[in-house]
């Protein structure tokens, strides 16, 4: 089913309500750190910056963007992320941009701040497409994206099981198809896919491990893991299955402030923070790793993602007294850097065995 939208509007971080875009008649595009372009972000921005926030700034002084693409949605998840949107205007001076603040916590004062920042997020692209963005739209919207967040936990489901051809990698890419995509041709993408995996037989070739990090978008990442005998039970990363967190809402409410709480209490990146669980993160990549019944866990991280070097030590600290095993790694949203670690990958999977 193919569904016409005004244009295409660009994001980069999966806390981004997609369904507020999509009722407001726009494409929601996340601009993904993967392209041929030239390195040239460090003209605007520090060296040691995220890698994710330099490529896709790259992305932008390069025009490697769809020529429809009406203005960008920014979340203010970090410094890094601010200093892009302020690049971004630098560079792109003719977009439409507009920022909205995340809180980090999912406190009630929290809830309350950002389900304003939804409302005024709703407002702006009404202006900005000529339509009003009503709560009964969003709604609609909500309902679809649900139904796509509940065929990609079957999808994981089947790659778990090794019943999805081309397994983490083909999960990677249909993600990345869902994310740039009218979320009506992404269902059916989904569902197709789904009817291939039902009929398909298991097949495990590696080990079971559960990776997670903040930002790995190259389909070809998963492939080279796989090629070192990981086989992929499940992952968490801000690019795969964070993308798609169902939204359970009710009539009788303000959808902004269900919306608010739904996305604050997903599961956290190392950005959020809950006061009441301070270990939160690493408690729940143990949960996940257990319930996919992995042997191992990879961490990988970008460079220089400040959030993630002040959590990772909780989660090192707290996988060390569980019975599953962990490695962590760092790249540079490139290939050739996690390709550097292939080594260590297989020494790794070698001692799961």
């Amino acid at each position: 089913m193919k569904t016409e939208k005004n244009h295409k509007l660009g994001f980069t971080c999966a806390y981004t309500p997609m369904a507020i875009l999509d009722a407001a008649g726009f494409l929601p595009f996340r601009v993904l750190p993967v392209s041929n372009s030239p390195d040239q972000a460090g003209h605007l921005l520090h060296d040691n910056l995220c890698p994710h926030v330099k490529r896709v700034l790259d992305r932008a002084i390069e025009k490697d963007l769809p020529e429809d693409l009406a203005g960008m949605v920014f979340m203010n998840s970090c410094d890094a992320m601010r200093r892009l949107a302020d690049a971004w205007m630098e560079v792109r001076p003719d977009d439409k941009v507009i920022l909205l603040d995340l809180p980090a916590t999912n406190e009630r004062t929290a809830i309350d701040f950002f389900s304003g920042e939804l409302s005024r997020l709703a407002e702006t692209l009404a202006k900005w497409s000529g339509s009003p963005v009503t709560e009964e739209k969003i709604a609609l919207s909500v309902d679809k994206y649900n139904e796509l967040s509940d065929l990609a936990n079957r999808l994981n489901g089947f790659m778990n099981e090794g019943k999805l051809e081309g397994s983490g990698s083909r999960m990677q890419e249909l993600i990345n198809l869902a994310t740039s995509l009218p979320v009506e041709e992404a269902l059916d993408l989904f569902k197709t896919e789904i009817v291939k995996a039902e009929s398909s037989s298991p097949i495990k070739n590696g080990i079971p491990v559960f990776i997670f990090g903040n930002v790995m978008p190259d389909p070809e990442f998963f492939s080279l893991f796989e090629s070192c005998g990981v086989h992929i039970a499940g992952n968490d990363f801000c690019t795969g299955t964070r993308m798609f967190s169902s939204m359970p809402y009710t009539k009788n409410r303000s959808i902004f402030i269900q919306l608010s709480k739904n996305i604050l209490e997903k599961p956290p990146c190392a950005r959020s923070f809950d006061p009441l669980k301070p270990g939160g993160l690493a408690e729940n990549v143990y949960e996940k790793a257990k319930a996919c019944g992995a042997r191992g866990i990879i961490g990988h991280t970008l460079k220089f993602c400040d959030p993630y070097l002040a959590r990772l030590p909780m989660v090192r600290d707290k996988l060390q007294d569980t019975d599953i095993p962990l490695l962590l790694l760092e790249g540079d949203c490139t290939l050739r850097s996690i390709g550097q670690q292939r080594t260590r990958i297989e020494a790794f999977v070698e001692m799961l065995r």
